[in-house]
């Protein structure tokens, strides 16, 4: 399995500059092969050895692109790559060949764009060195802030550079599945739970534990229409303007971290603890263009969710999405029987066959480990609740609000 682990870097002021030189050449060779593909329209597509060597090796000797040689052959190269893949994927979507959303095509990079990206791979003879450092061609050796030791030698390394000015190292890493697996203590084999996510709290599991929601932006909202209002009075072009622009990126890159941090951390809790994690597949995409747009983009769902299923793929654990047209808020957990759709105010409601009072969300997290089907009988045997026939007055379409499904 190969993941990616980032580590800060602390470049030297020269070696800032000869970044930001590998960073434009290789956006310039990417733009290159964008209009390349646009002059070709109706015509054959220049292949990739004669894109290569065109823009590269014949580029160099030219007045206008001289400097190309100023930086790594191999960045620009894997920016050729980038486009090419760019392209693929494009007509791959447009074929129906491709999963997920819909691609559209490439565009070119602007210089202004703050995110920039090199990638080096291994026949660019990059290392780290015994003192701990990252040599990078044409760059030098660049100071590295390691958290951690890596797991197996890298293949690749991506230097990035963020919109707050700070600078990455990505490697590429091939990790042991035997290693893997032996990380953590093993769990019990009959240890599952079902995950409701929602907004008024994060997580509800089945076992009835409740994980709050940090709401990681609302907290800083102060902080950053501050600073975005200092932003709006500078003059455009200006050094106080990118001096604002940089503490506004800054506060936005805590607000991410925080994030990302609490979902590594209960993510990983959770696929420690349990043998298997069910969890149901929301419709983020819709919720994110209702009035609760905001706090669903807060709560970071669908980042959540890939941690666990990549955690549960590493670590040998089983991972399981439940559909999102599942009434698990709907559904008696105790009895089965489907007492219809509720408001989103209504957080309590008694089932009116077997009267039992049920917790809104801690009910739906059960009903989504039922679906799943990791509830199990007393021999371990895997069961689900019974069918309930609708009633006549339950068949149809009930009108439900669209963000109904939120929590």
């Amino acid at each position: 399995m190969q993941l990616r682990y980032a580590f800060r870097l602390d470049p030297t002021p020269g070696q800032r500059s000869a970044l930001a030189r590998a960073f434009g050449c290789a956006r310039v060779v990417y733009n290159d092969a964008i209009a390349a593909r646009e002059r070709a329209a109706g015509e054959a597509f220049p292949t990739a050895a004669v894109l290569s060597r065109t823009l590269v090796t014949e580029a160099k000797k030219t007045r206008e692109r001289h400097w190309l040689g100023e930086v790594s052959a191999v960045v620009l190269q894997q920016s050729l790559r980038d486009a090419e893949s760019a392209w693929r994927n494009f007509f791959s979507s447009l074929k129906g060949a491709r999963n997920g959303a819909r691609v559209g095509a490439p565009h070119f990079k602007s210089r202004k764009d703050e995110r920039q990206s090199v990638r080096f791979t291994a026949n660019a003879r990059w290392k780290i060195t015994g003192t701990g450092r990252l040599l990078l061609p044409k760059v030098g050796e660049v100071k590295v802030r390691w958290s951690r030791a890596l797991p197996s030698i890298p293949s690749s390394v991506t230097v990035i550079k963020d919109a707050a000015g700070r600078y990455f190292a990505s490697f590429v890493i091939d990790t042991d599945p035997e290693q893997d697996r032996t990380r953590f203590r093993e769990p019990d084999p009959d240890s599952a739970v079902g995950i409701d996510l929602g907004l008024t709290h994060f997580a509800v599991l089945s076992d009835g534990t409740k994980i709050d929601s940090p709401r990681f932006l609302r907290r800083a909202e102060k902080k950053l229409k501050k600073a975005q209002r200092e932003l709006s009075r500078k003059q455009k072009g200006s050094k106080n303007r990118a001096k604002a622009r940089l503490k506004v990126a800054r506060a936005h890159a805590q607000v991410t971290d925080a994030r990302r941090e609490f979902h590594h951390q209960l993510s990983t809790r959770l696929i420690r603890e349990n043998q298997a994690v069910a969890v149901e597949d929301l419709a983020v995409c819709g919720l994110a263009r209702t009035r609760l747009a905001k706090s669903v983009h807060d709560a970071g769902w669908s980042r959540f969710v890939g941690m666990l299923e990549y955690k549960a793929k590493r670590y040998g654990r089983t991972f399981v999405k439940v559909g999102r047209f599942e009434p698990t808020s709907q559904v008696c957990s105790t009895c089965g029987h489907r007492d219809g759709p509720k408001h989103l105010d209504v957080r309590e409601w008694t089932c009116t066959a077997c009267g039992t009072l049920h917790d809104r969300d801690h009910n739906a997290a059960i009903n989504v480990k039922h679906a799943a089907g990791l509830a199990v009988t007393a021999c371990g045997a895997p069961v689900r609740p019974e069918h309930v026939p609708a009633q006549r007055d339950e068949t149809g379409s009930h009108g439900s609000p669209p963000d109904a499904r939120a929590a």
